[in-house]
């Protein structure tokens, strides 16, 4: 099982080396750290690059959703968002893309500079998984965009009904004889020197996909 705990009380992503109790073997032990206004997340993995954002689902935008999605996203994420009539949902999808993608490119290393939006898709398939394709206009490009890869496992997270959270953590046991492992995701609300708190499984946290 891929284990990750995220903290949300949260820079690009770190790694931190810590010997284990029962053996001389280092393991890298990987963070990364996302903010809003009022909430800080910061998630942890053992021996996997990690990525994390979190955003406030009613974010206030001073342009319209389908124009940012034309300036930062693919061409098919704009079509389909244009195809959601309610502009409340249409927000809603579009944070969640935003998310997603933010969560991806950290935990690639890069950040949005080196990894722009527009080069890559990510779909919310029916079957709760999440998929990676390459945009189009890379194969064309002078960035072959070689850095994007689909090994990763996502969770995407409702937190306390007012925050889209998205994990992103690389995996690769994809393509092996036992298939893809599960992620092992825990949530803890921890307030600095009062509280630690695992709200995993509980009316706080609803997963997504």
């Amino acid at each position: 099982m891929l284990c990750c705990r995220v903290h949300c009380c949260a820079l690009p992503s770190q790694d931190i080396l810590w010997r284990s109790d029962d053996s001389n073997m280092e393991w890298p032990l990987h963070f990364n750290i996302s903010h809003t206004s009022s909430l800080i997340a910061c998630g942890i993995a053992m021996d996997a690059p990690i990525g994390i954002d979190v955003e406030e689902k009613k974010r206030k935008t001073t342009k319209s959703i389908l124009s940012l999605a034309r300036r930062y996203f693919t061409t098919s994420e704009v079509d389909s968002l244009a195809k959601i009539a309610d502009s409340d949902a249409q927000q809603k999808e579009f944070i969640k893309l935003w998310t997603l993608k933010e969560a991806y490119v950290k935990a690639l290393g890069r950040g949005f500079s080196g990894a722009p939006f527009n080069r890559f898709s990510i779909q919310l398939k029916t079957n709760s998984r999440i998929q990676i394709t390459k945009a189009p206009k890379v194969c064309n490009d002078s960035d072959s965009g070689d850095y994007l890869s689909e090994n990763w496992r996502f969770a995407l997270t409702e937190l306390n009904s007012s925050y889209y959270m998205a994990v992103c953590i690389e995996d690769n046991s994809r393509g092996s004889e036992n298939g893809s492992v599960p992620l092992g995701l825990k949530v803890w609300k921890t307030v600095p020197f009062i509280e630690d708190t695992l709200v995993s499984g509980t009316d706080a946290v609803k997963l997504i996909t």
